[in-house]
């Protein structure tokens, strides 16, 4: 398998784009290039007494349409060239979505399970000092990713607040309800997914109720995209998360199985039902269904990977699940592609939609929220499916088209010096 540049595969689809778009090198090179990039070191004192030093990363890949956005992620695996290609996915994301935000990343090398809950505060609280110069709630907003979740946020806008000598909920997205986090925000990545595929299944003339999925990933995102998946009637025969996947040919009792995972840690270790059985992880990638839903890490689906899949539709939940050379085969193979920078955007536009309450002070009921989403969704996917057709692309191609467009003439507009 040919080595794995997250980055480069981001610079693959938008040279392919600016091609299409016939743009010349000059006119889009300012894309290429994150904007800024900060490296930090965070010397924690652990619950025993000894000091360990921890690297914590925030990219902040375009300002050109609006502050940058976009989570942070605790995780063992986390460098500043993953960081810097989910930034710069992020600045295409938000640009398919029409949102005013540009893209950015932040991400600490850590395994999060193995930290107390008094040094993931006292860590989450040192990155915040670090990084504070470069956030804001006019600048760059973080929000939760892969490791992170409200309570990290809460503490994210106690430490920003402290520093600044005011209360900022603003400055991050997906907290608690109680200290200015928005009614639906958690539910709004696996919505929009959800929202996604309905519209795809509507335009393809097909009934939700004769779909059969297989997700690869059980947390935050495929546990609710799964959950509400299945009550839109798509019948999901395999679920699988780092530690075990599990098959049902008559169907996963979702509702038994969400309640379980989160209720143990947001794992499937343990859980049982009548039919099931345990197969092996990798299975889950190859079963013969019509949707096989991508909603754990980047990389899944690569060149070891893709010549087994049966799927007829990927619908990406992850960001970054399938590689270039995947990209490739499947469109070969007539399998269609729902790309994640437009899939998996429901979580920034419900972000989106959490920062404008903070600001305005105005806060909305769950069903204008919902309602918001949905709308928005379902005209991202009609702008993409519309320029897929008209350029005869794949969908992923067809949303760096538009975010590139989008992010060029803003940049016209606002000029550049020299």
């Amino acid at each position: 398998m040919a080595t794995y540049d997250p980055y480069q595969n981001m610079l693959n689809v938008l040279d392919e784009a600016a091609a299409v778009l016939k743009l010349h090198k000059d006119e889009y090179a300012f894309v290429r290039y994150p904007e800024r990039e900060m490296t930090v070191s965070l010397p924690i004192r652990m619950d025993d007494g000894h000091i360990q030093v921890f690297e914590g990363y925030r990219v902040q890949h375009s300002s050109v349409r609006g502050p940058a956005k976009g989570g942070i992620r605790y995780h063992p695996c986390s460098n500043v060239n993953e960081t810097k290609a989910l930034a710069g996915w992020m600045t295409i994301k938000c640009a398919v979505a029409d949102i005013p935000y540009g893209g950015a990343k932040g991400g600490i090398q850590v395994n999060p399970q193995l930290l107390s809950n008094r040094e993931l505060e006292r860590l989450t609280r040192e990155y915040i000092y670090r990084i504070s110069p470069i956030i804001g709630e006019d600048t760059d907003v973080p929000a939760p990713d892969v490791g992170t979740n409200a309570q990290i946020m809460a503490w994210i806008v106690d430490e920003y607040s402290k520093l600044k000598g005011k209360y900022t909920p603003g400055v991050v997205t997906g907290k608690p309800i109680e200290i200015g986090g928005s009614l639906g925000r958690n539910e709004a990545t696996g919505r929009g997914i959800m929202y996604t595929l309905m519209s795809y299944l509507e335009t393809a003339g097909k009934n939700p109720c004769d779909i059969t999925m297989a997700a690869q990933g059980f947390g935050n995102v495929g546990s609710v995209g799964c959950l509400l998946m299945k009550r839109a009637g798509v019948k999901i025969v395999a679920i699988g998360d780092v530690g075990r996947s599990l098959y049902n040919p008559n169907g996963i009792d979702i509702e038994k199985a969400y309640v379980y995972a989160n209720s143990h840690g947001r794992t499937l270790n343990g859980y049982q039902e009548e039919g099931m059985k345990v197969i092996p992880k990798e299975d889950v990638l190859h079963l013969d269904v019509d949707v096989l839903f991508m909603a754990a890490m980047e990389n899944q689906l690569n060149d070891k990977t893709m010549k087994d899949v049966k799927a007829k539709i990927i619908l990406e939940g992850a960001n970054g699940p399938t590689t270039t050379e995947a990209d490739a085969y499947f469109y070969k193979k007539g399998i269609e592609i729902l790309p994640d920078v437009m899939t998996n955007a429901g979580g920034v536009v419900g972000s989106y939609y959490e920062w404008v309450q903070n600001r305005t002070g105005f806060y909305w009921t769950e069903e204008d929220y919902n309602k918001k989403l949905h709308d928005n969704m379902k005209k991202t996917f009609q702008t993409v499916w519309r320029i897929k057709g008209k350029y005869h692309v794949p969908a992923r191609l067809a949303c760096y088209i538009i975010a590139l467009n989008r992010i060029v003439k803003a940049q016209n507009y606002r000029g550049f010096l020299g």
